[in-house]
C-alpha cells in the first residue's frame, strides 16, 4: 500500500521500483560554485580590475562599497533571473557595479575579470575526487545556475576531461530546482535519475533533485578555502569489482 500522503515528485515510480532495492549510484552530478570551485576573494578581484583598467582604487573602500551596493533594493531586484542567460547576468552585474564608485564606468571590465578563467579555482580535494570517480568509470556532470560558460575554468584548472557533461542555467533557460534541469543532466550522461547522486550546498536548489528521484548529498553552506569535504562522496559510490 502506498503512503497516505505521498511526497510531491516530478516522477512516479512503478510499484516494482518501490519494492526493489534502490539502484546503486551510477553517476554523480556536482554543483559548481561553492562545491567544486570557488571564486578568488573579492580583494583579489578588485585588484585585478584595477590592474586591467589602470584605475587607482582604495581596496578597503571598494570592498565596503561593493557590500553596500549589493544590499540596495534596486540591485537586489536586478539579480532576479540573472543566471538565465549571459546577457541577463551581465545586465545584473552592471546594475550592481554601477553603484560602486571604483567600478563605475568600467562595469563590463569588472564582469570580464570576474569571469576570467583564473578567477575561479578548484577546492584542494576537487581534482582528487573527480579523478577517483573517473578511475571507477563513474560519469560526472556539472549542474550549475550560472550566467556564463564555466567550462573555461575547468580547462584552466586542467579538470575539463574529468567532466562528462555541463548543464548550465544560462544555456537551458531555467534554474534549479526545476526538474527540467536535473532531467537534462541525467539524460546527458545516459543515467536513470534514480541512479544519480546530486552533490551541492543549497538545500532548496540542489536538494530539488530528489523530486526527480535522484539522491542528494549536501555540503555545509559555508565559504571554504581549504578542502571542501568532497571525499565523503566516494563512500556513496560503488567501488569497481575487485577493487579494495
Amino acid at each position: 500500500m502506498r503512503a497516505l500522503f505521498d511526497l510531491t515528485t516530478a516522477y512516479e515510480p512503478t510499484d516494482d521500483e518501490r519494492r526493489d532495492p534502490v539502484p546503486a549510484v551510477g553517476a554523480v552530478l556536482f554543483d559548481f560554485s561553492n562545491t567544486l570551485f570557488h571564486m578568488v576573494d573579492v580583494r583579489t578581484w578588485l585588484e585585478r580590475v584595477a590592474a586591467v583598467t589602470g584605475h587607482a582604487l582604495d581596496v578597503d573602500d571598494a570592498l565596503a562599497d561593493v557590500a553596500t551596493a549589493a544590499a540596495r533594493p534596486d540591485v537586489l531586484a536586478a539579480q532576479e533571473g540573472r543566471d538565465l542567460s549571459e546577457t541577463a547576468h551581465r545586465d545584473a552585474m552592471r546594475a550592481w557595479f554601477s553603484h560602486v564608485p571604483a567600478l563605475a564606468g568600467v562595469e563590463d571590465t569588472a564582469v570580464d575579470v570576474l569571469r576570467a578563467p583564473e578567477a575561479w579555482v578548484p577546492y584542494p580535494d576537487t581534482a582528487e575526487v573527480l579523478g577517483a570517480l573517473a578511475a571507477r568509470g563513474v560519469p560526472v556532470g556539472v549542474v550549475s545556475d550560472i550566467g556564463w560558460d564555466i567550462r573555461a575554468h575547468a580547462r584552466h584548472a586542467g579538470l575539463a576531461d574529468l567532466v562528462g557533461s555541463w548543464t548550465l542555467s544560462c544555456e537551458i533557460g531555467t534554474e534549479k530546482p526545476d526538474p527540467v534541469v536535473f532531467r537534462a543532466a541525467c539524460a546527458s550522461l545516459g543515467v536513470d535519475p534514480r541512479a544519480a547522486l546530486m552533490v551541492g550546498d543549497n538545500p532548496a536548489r540542489d536538494g530539488g533533485a530528489v523530486t526527480l528521484g535522484c539522491r542528494a548529498f549536501l555540503l555545509p553552506g559555508e565559504h571554504r578555502l581549504g578542502e571542501r569535504g568532497l571525499r565523503a562522496v566516494l563512500d556513496l559510490v560503488p567501488q569497481p569489482v575487485g577493487a579494495r
